[in-house]
């Protein structure tokens, strides 16, 4: 049973969400479905929601994740949304990452030039071999501006070394997206809608982390940057610690977002890699307290162009071997209650 105003045929539009409205309706919600107080929990369920903004979530702007199917990330906010209000009373917590990026980044065009003075295409990619050349390099224009003193070809070519090691994507350069003040930036409408009703039934505020703010590098991952530090060893951004410790704090964690094959896919396998030094011996008894919801979210997939279903599958593979569990937000209940 859904709220009568919960509508799937607009989770792929942009609105503005009635907040007195919604608040009345949350409190005879409440009321009606006689929902208790997160703080009555015995078992403590986080919902973590990826980077579920318009940028990547409606068809139409700049990185809209469509998947294989052309319309995915709309039709895994309608299943998230869904799953939302109708586990309202188990859902302790929401946390919404918001990916956070001014037009001046290292996977932006205007970050790069080359000697006729251009920029590179978004969604090209900056191999280790072209930076190493000088076919691209970072723009002398913005370094003064740059919040470390850097030297901008020793920089570059540490940066697409650095990915080379790790075995990282290599530098892509994405379209302007995700733009701090701007409407890309914002939650999902029908997303937000879900959260702030949630907020005022279950008495617990939602939790929201930016991240991907630092010039010098990506941020795929929620818990921490692709390159940490210059070649000096010099500081860059450092791993989210007291999120890692938020989120392992849970009895039972629930992961959802986009895009699978990037921000979500480097967030799990980091979340394992952490869970695999805290607990050497028998990683799996945290691990399997991670869901990750299989249908509500989408790889990149640029028809003709990119299709990253493979790594974001091998991806969610890898932590299904660790021990976190892929499950279907359609399924019964009986997986929330696993370990109870």
């Amino acid at each position: 049973m859904y709220p009568s105003w919960f509508n799937r045929e607009t989770v792929g539009e942009v609105w503005r969400v009635p907040y007195g409205d919604r608040a009345q309706d949350a409190k005879t919600w409440q009321q009606q479905q006689q929902i208790r107080p997160a703080s009555e929990d015995q078992r403590r369920l986080g919902l973590l929601l990826i980077d579920v903004q318009n940028t990547f979530c409606i068809p139409g702007f700049e990185l809209f994740v469509g998947g294989r199917s052309g319309r995915g990330a709309v039709e895994d906010n309608q299943r998230l949304c869904e799953l939302i209000y109708r586990h309202l009373g188990d859902i302790t917590e929401i946390i919404a990452t918001m990916d956070t990026h001014s037009a001046l980044q290292i996977f932006h065009p205007a970050f790069w030039v080359n000697d006729a003075g251009e920029h590179p295409a978004p969604m090209s990619t900056l191999e280790l071999a072209d930076i190493e050349a000088g076919t691209w390099r970072i723009n002398p224009e913005i370094v003064p501006m740059l919040p470390l003193d850097i030297d901008p070809d020793a920089y570059a070519r540490h940066y697409a070394r650095q990915l080379t090691q790790e075995s990282k994507y290599p530098l892509t350069i994405w379209a302007y997206h995700g733009m701090t003040g701007g409407i890309g930036h914002s939650l999902v409408a029908a997303v937000e809608e879900a959260c702030f009703v949630h907020s005022l039934v279950r008495r617990s505020p939602t939790r929201y982390e930016l991240k991907g703010m630092h010039p010098l590098t990506e941020n795929y991952s929620v818990l921490k940057p692709e390159v940490q530090t210059m070649a000096d060893g010099t500081a860059i951004a450092e791993t989210n610690t007291a999120l890692i410790e938020h989120l392992l704090s849970f009895d039972q964690l629930i992961i959802a977002g986009q895009a699978k094959s990037h921000c979500v896919a480097w967030t799990v396998r980091d979340l394992g890699q952490e869970i695999r030094d805290r607990h050497p011996q028998n990683p799996e008894t945290m691990a399997q307290k991670i869901y990750l919801l299989e249908d509500c979210t989408s790889p990149v997939v640029i028809p003709g162009v990119v299709d990253f279903s493979e790594g974001a599958d091998a991806a969610f593979a890898d932590c299904a071997d660790l021990g976190m569990q892929r499950v279907s937000s359609q399924s019964s209940l009986d997986w929330l209650h696993q370990n109870a």
